[in-house]
């Protein structure tokens, strides 16, 4: 090969490798230092994702249970009345919770403590019921207390009086809303012994509710000098209290405490006011009396009786709006105070789901009720303590006589009002499990 060609075969390769070169092997200026580069950035994270309106609810619906006596002597103090609170508290509310519907249902326990029982392990396990409301006749509220312990749901109770639903039965599941004996005790009776009322035979109603009510009037009685005659004991749904009654006068005591209520309670005062009873220098002291129960005997009979309420419908202008609505779909009749305590326990229920975002763990619903103030249109401000007894101020009432009264339901005249922490039993006292000492 000659010199020339040689030459320019060396020439091209030259030229072939430079140009298949890649830049990382190419020398760098002196003059221009390669700079570090930056590190690259982090992948961006994918966003969590927002809980579906409704994600923590069962069953796509919150179900209450209105579970209470809808034909027997109870059904004007709750009945149907209640369950039209606990649809006006779901209305009020919006009729949802995050998204998820809520639905009312209700039943008539009858007042006897294996139907409510039943009744409440039906809407648990078949019909998927969330909380059942309102249980007056405190025997049937005391079976159905266990049964929503054990399922793990909600029980809001404001017709039963029973302290021991916040006393050795309480339960982390169950909240006892409007009113309890001893609130009855300390309310009526500590205010008729203080008028003179000194001496007292009792007509108690035989079951849970009328020997509680009872006993905590007699300690508030004894306590205050006075002295228990006698008592007399009567069956629920009694129609004829001559008999009782013939027992309680032969007695010789100033008052007459009738620890029953209802239909008892109106049928034992019109057979007082019968014998002559009232005539005859003895009193009648009624225990636990609804407004419902002042309509039915009418104020020439129940004129001069002093009773213990959280609620009196023409209390302020919130309670007297509210009865109004309420009247208009409860054939003109006003809320007595089961029927508000239904209301307002509802309400409160449905803002604490909304703040825990579910409605499946019963005791966690209960808790957050319990870290939440209460406050509502009935009740103003008010608080649930560690047992379940929810507080409110209890104020005691005298009815009016015919000629006081100035318009329909005006009925109540107002004696003085009871603070929270002296209405209700002190926490110190409790013999509930839940409170620690």
């Amino acid at each position: 090969m000659s010199p020339f060609r040689t030459s320019k075969l060396v020439a091209l390769a030259s030229l072939l490798a430079a140009a298949l070169s890649p830049p990382s092997l190419a020398q760098p200026k002196p003059s221009a230092p390669a700079k570090t580069p930056a590190p690259a950035p982090a992948p961006a994270k994918a966003p969590t994702p927002a809980p579906a309106p409704g994600a923590g609810m069962t069953d796509k619906v919150i179900k209450i249970g209105v579970l209470n006596d809808q034909s027997g002597l109870y059904a004007d103090m709750s009945g149907q009345s209640s369950v039209l609170a606990a649809r006006m508290a779901v209305e009020d509310f919006g009729g949802k919770v995050n998204g998820t519907p809520v639905e009312v249902v209700a039943a008539d326990h009858q007042n006897k403590p294996d139907i409510g029982a039943n009744l409440a392990r039906q809407w648990f396990d078949v019909d998927k019921v969330d909380v059942i409301v309102d249980v007056p006749t405190s025997s049937v509220a005391l079976a159905v207390s266990e049964i929503v312990k054990g399922k793990n749901k909600v029980l809001l109770d404001s017709g039963a009086g029973t302290v021991e639903l916040t006393g050795k039965a309480c339960s982390p599941n169950t909240i006892h809303w409007t009113y309890d004996t001893y609130a009855l005790a300390h309310g009526t009776g500590s205010a008729v012994v203080a008028s003179g009322g000194d001496s007292w035979f009792f007509l108690t109603v035989d079951y849970t509710f009328g020997q509680s009510l009872e006993k905590d009037v007699a300690d508030v009685v004894k306590a205050s000098g006075g002295k228990v005659l006698g008592s007399v004991r009567h069956p629920l749904n009694t129609a004829d209290f001559s008999s009782f009654l013939l027992q309680a006068q032969s007695s010789g005591a100033k008052v007459i405490g009738l620890a029953n209520a209802g239909g008892d309670t109106i049928n034992a005062i019109k057979a007082a006011r019968e014998f002559g009873i009232t005539e005859g220098g003895q009193k009648l002291a009624g225990l636990l009396v609804f407004i419902s129960d002042v309509h039915a005997l009418g104020l020439s009979t129940a004129q001069g009786l002093r009773l213990t309420s959280p609620f009196y419908w023409d209390t302020n202008e919130q309670t007297r709006a509210f009865s109004k609505r309420f009247a208009e779909r409860n054939g003109g009749r006003v809320p007595d105070m089961g029927h508000a305590g239904v209301y307002a326990s509802v309400l409160h229920y449905l803002k604490a789901v909304q703040a825990l975002g579910a409605d499946g763990d019963g005791r966690a619903v209960v808790a957050r009720m319990k870290e939440m103030p209460t406050e509502d249109p009935l009740f103003g401000k008010g608080s649930i303590r560690a047992d379940g007894r929810k507080l409110h101020p209890m104020s005691l009432y005298e009815v009016k006589a015919p000629g006081e009264s100035k318009k329909p339901w005006d009925y109540y005249k107002l004696v003085r009002t009871i603070p929270a922490e002296q209405a209700f039993k002190p926490l110190a006292q409790s013999e509930c499990p839940l409170v620690k000492k």
